[in-house]
């Protein structure tokens, strides 16, 4: 059943790519919400499913704060 008055929120999206080439996309606001697909409008179509999932279980005054993105640099052991 849909709201009579919707209104909207702005969620990020994290995109990653794999080594299968299929695109990997969670929403950092929810615990476990994470999809796939073989493209990133098939991905962001799936996510949006799942986001709607979570948001029937969860309280948006409740939700995660997204801070946000930060790359981090790690040197990798020196191979033997």
């Amino acid at each position: 059943m849909k709201a009579k008055n919707p209104k909207s929120i702005h969620l990020p999206i994290i995109i990653e790519q794999d080594e299968d080439a299929m695109y990997i996309v969670s929403c950092p606001v929810f615990k476990g919400c994470h999809s796939y697909g073989k493209t990133i409008d098939e991905a962001l179509k799936n996510i949006e499913e799942v986001i709607e999932m979570c948001l029937e279980e969860t309280k948006v005054k409740s939700l995660n704060h997204f801070v946000g993105f930060r790359e981090l640099q790690i040197m990798l052991p020196i191979a033997a």
